[in-house]
């Protein structure tokens, strides 16, 4: 089983149609669908010495998730007005609910995909 976050985040983006992984600098990954963001995933962002996730997420569900799970969820910058919300990824691997954060990565893909690729998942 993978040990770094990203490891074990790769597969899950990668499993949607068309996704496709960006390198955008040595701390920051990006998963798209035709080209438009659905996923970043930031290793010391800013040298703030954090690892997170950056997803969207449906309307109402940033505040919910953010003002239930403070420690967990956080709203990010720069997308964070637009109802993205992010995720804490820098704590021990075994912590982190996969199955939960492959459930709001599905939904982040849905959002952004093309109604014709959403519907070939199981998330719509």
């Amino acid at each position: 089983m993978p040990d770094e976050p990203l490891d074990r985040l790769r597969p899950i983006c990668l499993t949607f149609p068309e996704a496709t992984e960006q390198q955008r600098s040595s701390a920051s990954t990006a998963f798209c669908v035709r080209g438009r963001i659905f996923v970043w995933y930031l290793d010391n962002h800013h040298s703030d010495g954090r690892v997170v996730l950056w997803c969207k997420a449906p309307p109402g569900a940033q505040p919910a998730l953010v003002g239930s799970e403070p420690e967990r969820f956080f709203v990010p910058p720069y997308v964070g007005h637009h109802g993205w919300v992010g995720v804490w990824l820098d704590v021990a691997v075994d912590r982190i609910d996969w199955d939960e954060l492959a459930d709001i990565v599905a939904e982040s893909y849905c959002m952004t995909a093309p109604k014709r690729l959403a519907a070939l998942t199981n998330h719509q």
